[in-house]
Formats: C-alpha cells, structure tokens, sequence
C-alpha cells in the first residue's frame, strides 16, 4: 500500500476559546493536486502551518510522505517546499542570490543548484530579472521566486497558500504550467484558495473546511456532483442570502 503524500491524524489547534483547527484526519494520495477552501478564518492557514513545522498543534500528528513533521522534522523538511502567502524573504538579494542561498541552507551540491537555478528562472520567465533585487520585484515576480526556492531541491510534496492572489493572468498561467508540470513528475501539490474556478479547474482532489472541521473531503467530482463548486461551497458554509429589500436604496439617484 502507497504511502500518503500527507496524513493527518486528529490534527488539532485552539487559540483562547477558539477551536482553529478541529481533529482534522484524512489522507492525501501521492500525485495529487489538492485543493484546501473555505472561508476567511476557517483553519486553512493555520492547518497549513501546523503541517510544515510552523505552528505546533496541541493535539493530532501530520506525517509528510511517512514522515512525522513534528518527531523528525529535519527529516520531513526534506521531502516538501513550502510558500506562505506573503512570501518573507531576504529582499536585499537578487533573485539568482536567493535561490543559490536556500541551496546553500539546504546543502546541496552548487553545481545542481547552478544548473537548477537557471533552469527554475527560465521556466518562470525570470531570466531578465535574475539579476535584479528582490526588492525590487512585483507580487507576481516575487511568488515566482518563491516558488522557484520552494521547488529547488525536488520535494515530494509542495504546500502553498493563496498561490494565486494578486498574480496578473501571465504570471497564473506560468506557475499553474510549472505545478502541473511537479504533479507530472510524481509529485504533490497542496494548496489553499479563494478562486473556486482555480481550484476546480486545477485540482483532482478537493477539502472543504469551515470552522476548523471538514465539511466534505474526496475527488472534485464527488464533491460538485455536477455543480458548479462555487454552488456547493456556499451551501455548505451556510452563506448568509441577501433578503428581498435589503440595500434597496443601492444605487437609488440622491436627491
């Protein structure tokens, strides 16, 4: 039996009288592209945290390609990239600089990391720019960059959150061709989104998560049955429906 990309065992988080992340467990099948969405403030970073060494949860266990985060975390940093939503970086860098210095901290061979380098900056159109400091660099570039630090030493599973957000459509298009080209490999893609038709188009496999706990979890056409997942979603977090009358003077002329 394969073992799972990622495995989540009664994962667990509470802030004060907030329940974050609530006895979260299922599996992720390697090869998978999945998708994690819900609404603002329903556990997705906070789950993703806890998953790659950030956060420590208070109960439960997470396992990346068999490996436990939290009792061989030097280990299992191996074996995934990550990308946090607002990517923190040494901007004083230039982009070649940085993607050489996390090889560095990862002790890789310079010479793969050279070729690499070269080869991660072509395939995210960031040749030109190699040479200028991050700094410097639009949200597009920078996630771009990001990515090309989290890919560099061919992990197994690679998380992200809100890859997308704030990305020009040139930019979507050259990191959604770069992650389908890691699944392709063999590899993982785990990632959060508020975009449904990204992740429905993107994505193999689909969690639903609201409150902490998962609503719905399996392949994207078990979960929309047809419908569109916008649709779904919404009836599954209970959205709250305008009312006839409600703003009704909503672009009424002023007097």
């Amino acid at each position: 039996m394969d073992v799972p990309a990622v495995s989540y065992q009664g994962l667990t988080k509470r802030f004060a009288d907030t329940l974050a992340v609530d006895d979260v467990t299922i599996d992720i099948p390697l090869g998978s592209f999945f998708g994690i969405v819900g609404p603002n403030g329903a556990g997705k970073t906070t789950m993703l945290r806890m998953t790659t060494g950030l956060l420590r949860p208070d109960a439960g266990a997470v396992s990346i390609a068999g490996r436990d985060v939290w009792k061989d975390p030097a280990t299992a940093k191996t074996r995934f990239g990550v990308v946090p939503d607002n990517p923190s970086m040494f901007e004083r860098l230039t982009g070649r600089e940085l993607i050489e210095f996390n090889g560095m901290m990862r002790n890789m061979d310079p010479e793969v990391v050279a070729q690499r380098r070269e080869s991660l900056l072509r395939l995210l159109d960031l040749t030109e720019a190699g040479d200028t400091i991050v700094a410097d660099y639009s949200l597009g570039m920078t996630k771009k960059v990001a990515i090309a630090c989290a890919l560099l030493h061919n992990p197994s599973v690679l998380f992200l959150d809100e890859p997308f957000a704030g990305v020009d459509p040139v930019a979507r298009q050259t990191l959604e061709q770069i992650l389908r080209r890691h699944i392709g490999g063999g590899g993982t893609v785990v990632f959060s989104d508020h975009a449904m038709d990204v992740v429905e188009r993107l994505c193999d496999r689909i969690m639903v998560i609201d409150h902490g706990r998962v609503l719905a979890t399996g392949s994207t056409e078990e979960i929309t049955g047809g419908r569109r997942l916008q649709d779904v979603f919404v009836e599954m977090v209970g959205a709250q429906i305008t009312e006839e009358g409600d703003l009704e003077w909503l672009g009424s002329s002023p007097d």
